[in-house]
């Protein structure tokens, strides 16, 4: 059955919608579940077929605890399918959902050719009256600009009049989960009043927060890539602070709570900036210097050796150099208390200490060291003694609920005393770590300099 504004909803409530999830990664698979889960039919569809044979296990490599209990029930229940055949699942879908991205490089340049691969392909077998919803941040005008065009050409069907095109973009996909996606406020552009009434009511379905109206497309585009520039520049601005706390000897932690409820000044880093990159790229082009945006894109490798120069200064308050120095990193999960992938500072953190001939041993009670191909010389250790034991510096990563309740007194019978513990996630209590004869440093701790 084909969407049509009036049998649309009648459809959904008797789950006749039938759902095509295109690019399977974790932006697809976590609306695929959410979809499903809503009553729908979901086929997600990934040109990798190791993706797909994944997906058909039941297993993801991320959130494994949330989506796969997820996943498991919608396969064995057939609410959910995976193939790479896009001919074979498009034929029975209503809607699909586009989840392929834009890959952004190091120096900001932006390359839609997936994108632009996937949509020739959807195009040359789209039926009429579907509706295709993107979800991928792009730069401003680049739907009605050329993807659009790219469906319409390879198709021979006009957007508006033949199938249904819209735009309802997520931010950040690589740290979503899926309590935040269900509970993001989400915005939902459409190339015409028709296709913007469907869209809504599907991503209405699968979404408790507030799902927004924007009637156009170039401005939903600009809406997504300014949020993105606010995130960030809230959380360069954050680290600033931080930074300024420890020289001026007081706890950023402390301040903090004394802001407003309205002011989000949280020190975070994502894993990547990409969609802050699409907009500078975009400013560029028109010859526009986003001088704030700019300097928050280049303050997180500095945070990073901050971190890094935290550790130093805490060895050396031991008495101890940081080179051959035995480091226990804490926590890799992205996601606090959720088995996920590693954190992306966590490596690159993990990779500067290597560089500096310092011997890692890694715990994380949620992490699957297997997943993990790219650490050269860190040791992953099964328990939390087995990583703390000569330790001369713990160094926390992640703010997971079981570290934030260490024994401290235990953990100094396991560590090479004296010993220091560089908290990056501010959940120990710096009183108690130094009552056990700890060192402590904290990012954007000051007050403590032992």
């Amino acid at each position: 059955m084909l969407l049509t504004r009036s049998t649309e909803t009648k459809a959904l409530e008797r789950g006749e919608w039938a759902v095509s999830i295109v690019g399977c990664g974790r932006l697809g698979l976590l609306h695929a579940c959410l979809f499903a889960e809503a009553g729908f039919k979901v086929i997600c569809i990934d040109s990798d077929q190791a993706i797909i044979e994944r997906i058909l296990k039941g297993k993801v490599p991320f959130l494994k605890h949330e989506a796969e209990p997820i996943l498991r029930k919608c396969l064995a229940s057939g609410r959910l399918k995976a193939t790479s055949d896009l001919k074979a699942a498009m034929a029975h879908s209503n809607v699909i959902l586009v989840a392929t991205s834009a890959i952004v490089d190091d120096k900001g340049g932006v390359d839609y050719s997936p994108l632009e691969k996937a949509l020739k392909s959807i195009g040359s077998i789209l039926r009429r009256e579907a509706l295709i919803i993107l979800t991928s941040v792009v730069g401003i005008g680049v739907i009605e600009g050329f993807l659009k065009e790219i469906l319409e050409n390879s198709s021979g069907f006009r957007a508006g009049s033949d199938f249904y095109l819209a735009y309802s973009p997520i931010l950040f996909p690589e740290i979503q989960t899926l309590n935040g996606l269900s509970n993001c406020r989400r915005i939902v552009a459409a190339s015409d009043r028709a296709s913007l009434e469907i869209a809504l009511n599907v991503i209405k379905s699968v979404t408790n927060a507030e799902v927004i109206p924007v009637q156009s497309l170039k401005m939903a585009e600009a809406i997504a890539l300014f949020e993105a520039a606010f995130q960030n520049v809230n959380s360069a601005l954050a680290n600033e602070f931080a930074f300024l706390c420890e020289k001026l000897g007081i706890d950023y932690f402390v301040a903090r709570n004394f802001l407003g409820s309205n002011t989000n000044m949280h020190m975070q880093s994502t894993s990547t900036s990409e969609a802050l990159k699409i907009l500078l790229e975009e400013a560029e082009n028109l010859n526009v210097k986003l001088r704030i945006s700019e300097a928050a894109l280049g303050l997180d490798e500095e945070v990073l050796r901050h971190k890094v120069e935290l550790v130093r200064d805490a060895l050396k308050s031991c008495g101890k150099p940081l080179r051959r120095a035995k480091i226990a990193l804490l926590g890799f999960s992205q996601t606090p208390n959720t088995a996920d992938i590693p954190k992306y500072s966590a490596k690159k953190i993990v990779s500067m200490l290597e560089k500096k001939g310092v011997k890692l041993t890694l715990y994380d009670p949620y992490t699957s060291w297997k997943a993990i191909t790219d650490l050269e010389h860190a040791q992953p250790k099964k328990s939390l003694v087995e990583a703390i034991e000569g330790a001369d510096c713990i160094v926390i990563l992640a703010a997971h609920e079981q570290l934030k309740r260490l024994n401290l007194r235990k953990l100094k019978l396991l560590a090479k005393m004296p010993a220091a513990i560089v908290d990056l996630e501010g959940i120990l209590d710096p009183v108690k770590v130094e009552a056990e004869g700890f060192i402590y440093r904290g990012f954007g701790r000051g007050v403590w300099k032992k």
